[in-house]
């Protein structure tokens, strides 16, 4: 079974660097990386994406690339070790996810040796929906998506970026946690805390 890294930053501080490291059993050298930059915008020239590269780079990779499954064919994601899912468009992301089939491509892998490393909106979507991004940010749905089902790699439903008011402001004054609960409340569900300096290891 995979190893999947939900982060709000990515390889944001040290300690996350360290525990990736030892998914990975240090074993770099031939390991592949791809970074998937379909829901951010401007794609492989996100500021984000260039930074996930550098840090692999840094770590000790070998291979790093790019792949946007909006224009690329998924089956490319089965020559690599490390998939890494960059943030963004939480709705744009899933779409094309599901559009393209690299979401049953996604679970395939996830029971291989793959490790998946979701970052912000790429952690949100290896969850069970997106139904928390609707709460807060309903604005980002231009596709008009309805069926907000995720790839259910795992049960845990994530919040990123929990210490970020400045990104989830609203007329109500209310602050995100008590926003998060008043979606708890009406969805009967849990939803886990995310700061940007935080990671959960499944």
């Amino acid at each position: 079974m995979s190893n999947i890294l939900l982060t709000s930053n990515g390889f944001f501080t040290d300690s996350i660097k360290q525990q990736f490291l030892q998914i990975i059993d240090g074993q770099v050298t031939n390991a592949k990386a791809t970074i998937i930059t379909t829901g951010s915008q401007k794609k492989q020239n996100n500021t984000f994406a260039i930074k996930a590269k550098e840090n692999f780079v840094q770590l000790g990779f070998n291979q790093v690339d790019f792949t946007d499954i909006e224009f690329d064919t998924p089956e490319r994601l089965k020559q690599y070790n490390v998939i890494y899912i960059n943030g963004g468009n939480p709705f744009h992301l899933l779409y094309h996810m599901k559009k393209s089939g690299a979401d049953l491509l996604l679970r395939q892998l996830a029971k291989q040796n793959t490790v998946v490393v979701g970052v912000s909106a790429g952690a949100i979507i290896l969850g069970p929906s997106i139904e928390v991004v609707k709460f807060f940010t309903p604005q980002l749905n231009t596709m008009d998506i309805q069926d907000l089902t995720a790839l259910e790699l795992t049960n845990i439903a994530v919040f990123p970026h929990y210490d970020r008011e400045d990104l989830f402001q609203n007329t109500s004054g209310l602050s995100i946690e008590d926003r998060l609960k008043e979606f708890e409340h009406v969805n009967e569900c849990t939803v886990v805390r995310l700061k940007d300096d935080e990671y959960i290891l499944i």
